[in-house]
């Protein structure tokens, strides 16, 4: 089924404005303050940095609140940066974004997190008028904060990132109104807080212990660090202030290990096609900018405002060093990231008590035979058949309501589990190596033969938009998956250091939800973004800088030359099953680039379409296919059962209890049992209110 799709508030800017303007003579205006006649009217445009423009994160932080300060923002999150800055604040231009909630459009709770963060910082002073304040008052006190509260509505409040968007602001609400009655829950917030505490709590632990079933992802990572930096910002319970700290820490650690020059370009447990095309595309842009001094900044960022302003969160110093060891030969990071829903009960869940199906649903498990029949009481209590994004569902209602009837539900979705199950994101293990020239970086062996949404799984990165991967294209419009975001059936993939295999096998399966039309797998190979391109023995040959990459089709391929966006920038290779091969090189370590293609394209390769044996330069003899082990050299690689954190700066077993990063004299030690968060040296002084750490 169609998943929420992303719109993160930073691109909404414009359209609040516009929509505040269209609605202005049915708004109420009375008391608010005007619109400060110096006010920004023209955006200014940052430049990309692929290295750390500026050492010493107050340098940073300065530039990016002066960014801000140029460019107009219409929303709480650009406001509150203005406004910290002794600037006046556009209030008008805000409306909207109490419209939003008011309205409970989807992604209202990045709205929300915005607005609180503003009347937490501003609530109680003269920098907002009465009638603001009001205004913002009311909708807090009327918003919808969880599923089971009265109303009907299609918001999604299920994905990882929304459950703690959702979870962290009916808490933070709670806090900032306890007295008060909530209006459509008939709460007190202190009733509110009682109630969703144990649910933060609960999402803390398992991102902690197991990490984030949307990994590494280059969009949600953002709208995850916008509420953990409010909740270690505002929130008075220390057991949570702490843990939130910890957990920003280990996103910011994974964003460090798995970036090149800027550009998170790895594997993806959720992306799309902008933010996997280009470095330039990534949401986590901006806070990347200001805490590592790479990528770009932009106005009105959900996690950035939240760090630039923080009193109580210091990022520490080892995670800037690894964000900024740019030079180090190679670097391998392994990563085993999530949960198995058949071993549930180890994580203390229950495929049939309704308050664990939330934390099911963040793994978007609607579909598994053990969570289907829960999925059909959330329905049924949530009124979630009346929410657009479970259209699907409710076409099919009468058929899903004959098979729970006759207890066969659980069946059905089993024999349909390769289509209905293709969001699902259980346990993976992830493999990234990096060298100053170029990152390759793989899901390995990952729910192989299963259709897939919006699951990015390998991509080759050479420069901010000099990158490489390929997908099974799904002709769907703007659902996912469609032609470049997600992959039709996700392939077999396996990765030794500098070589990726991938391996598909397109199923022609009819589907319940989805039948595969398109019989091809393509790969995005920029022309314009590469220094050069050679063809030769069936290989395609790039260079950017001093990265080389090569790529090998095993099924005849053909560049895209039809006019369009993808016109040179394509390379199609049509049958149903095809294996691809990916090798990287560098000049250090390989020579020239002319050396690098005449040594790859004399290797020996041979495929009969599922499997794929290929003498490496650089890796020696691989065999590896859509079954089967990877072999180097005839040695068994392992592809599963990975640490949390193995690398040359993190190690941690899996399930984390403790998290140890050291580079360069400075460490960092998370014990999350002790809740003992300490590290040698944060990036800058602690702040007048600082208990984090």
């Amino acid at each position: 089924m169609k998943t929420c799709i992303h719109r993160t508030y930073k691109y909404l800017g414009l359209a609040l404005l516009v929509t505040t303007l269209c609605t202005a003579a049915d708004t109420d205006m009375t008391g608010l303050a005007p619109i400060p006649k110096d006010y920004p009217t023209m955006g200014v445009q940052d430049s990309f940095s692929t290295a750390p423009f500026a050492e010493q994160y107050p340098d940073r932080r300065k530039a990016y609140m002066d960014y801000c300060a140029k460019n107009p923002g219409h929303d709480p999150y650009a406001e509150v940066v203005r406004m910290s800055m002794g600037l006046l604040p556009n209030e008008p231009g805000m409306l909207a974004a109490l419209d939003h909630i008011d309205a409970r459009r989807d992604c209202a709770d990045f709205t929300m997190h915005g607005v609180l963060r503003l009347m937490y910082r501003f609530g109680d002073g003269k920098s907002l008028s009465e009638a603001f304040r009001a205004r913002a008052r009311k909708s807090i006190l009327g918003f919808k904060y969880w599923p089971d509260e009265p109303g009907i509505d299609s918001m999604c409040s299920w994905s990882e990132n929304h459950f703690i968007l959702f979870a962290s602001a009916g808490y933070l609400a709670g806090q900032l109104y306890p007295d008060e009655t909530f209006v459509n829950s008939g709460q007190t917030g202190r009733e509110k807080m009682d109630v969703f505490r144990p649910r933060i709590i609960r999402w803390l632990d398992l991102r902690f212990r197991t990490g984030f079933s949307e990994w590494l992802s280059n969009v949600y990572y953002e709208e995850d660090l916008a509420p953990l930096i409010d909740l270690v910002e505002f929130c008075k319970d220390p057991e949570i202030v702490k843990r939130a700290a910890m957990v920003t820490d280990l996103v910011l650690l994974d964003i460090a290990l798995n970036s090149f020059h800027g550009t998170f370009g790895s594997t993806h447990g959720r992306t799309y096609e902008r933010n996997k095309k280009s470095g330039d595309g990534d949401s986590t842009g901006t806070p990347m900018k200001l805490l590592f001094g790479m990528n770009r900044f932009r106005p009105g960022d959900m996690a950035a405002s939240g760090f630039a302003l923080s009193e109580r969160y210091r990022m520490p110093q080892v995670i800037y060093d690894i964000a900024a060891d740019l030079d180090r030969p190679e670097m391998v990071n392994q990563q085993r990231i999530g949960i198995k829903i058949e071993e549930a009960k180890r994580w203390g869940l229950d495929c049939d008590r309704l308050e664990d199906g939330m934390t099911f649903f963040t793994l978007e498990a609607y579909c598994h035979p053990k969570i289907i029949n829960l999925t059909m009481r959330m329905f049924d209590d949530y009124h979630w058949w009346q929410n657009d994004f479970f259209k699907p569902f409710a076409k099919q209602r009468r058929l899903l309501d004959t098979a729970r009837t006759l207890h066969v539900l659980p069946l059905v979705t089993w024999w349909f589990r390769h289509d209905v199950q293709r969001n699902l994101r259980s346990e993976v293990n992830i493999c990234t190596y990096r060298t100053p020239d170029y990152m390759l970086s793989t899901a390995q062996d990952y729910r192989v033969g299963y259709g897939g949404d919006q699951q990015h799984i390998w991509q080759a990165t050479l420069g901010t938009d000099a990158v490489c991967f390929t997908t099974h294209p799904v002709d769907a419009g703007e659902r996912s998956p469609a032609y470049w975001t997600g992959t039709g059936s996700l392939p077999r993939v396996a990765q030794i250091k500098n070589v990726a295999i991938i391996v598909y096998k397109i199923s022609t399966q009819k589907g319940l939800y989805l039948t595969h039309t398109l019989h091809f797998t393509h790969a995005w190979l920029p022309r314009d973004k590469f220094d050069e391109i050679v063809e030769k023995n069936g290989w395609i040959f790039a260079r950017k800088g001093d990265g080389y990459l090569a790529l090998w089709s095993q099924q005849p391929y053909q560049w895209q030359v039809q006019d369009g966006p993808d016109k040179d920038r394509e390379v199609v290779a049509p049958g149903i099953r095809n294996v691809w091969v990916c090798e990287l090189g560098r000049k250090a370590s390989d020579g020239e680039f002319a050396g690098f293609v005449d040594r790859i394209s004399r290797a020996e390769i041979s495929s009969d379409g599922t499997t794929v044996r290929y003498g490496s330069p650089s890796q020696g003899t691989l065999e590896f296919g859509w079954t089967g082990t990877l072999k180097q050299n005839g040695t068994v690689i392992p592809l599963k059962d990975y640490p949390r954190y193995k690398n040359p700066y993190v190690k941690a077993n899996f399930p984390a209890t403790t998290v140890a990063a050291n580079h360069r004299g400075h460490s960092l030690t998370l014990n999350w049992d002790t809740l003992e968060r300490t590290a040698s040296e944060f990036v800058a002084p602690p702040g007048p209110q600082d208990t984090s750490r």
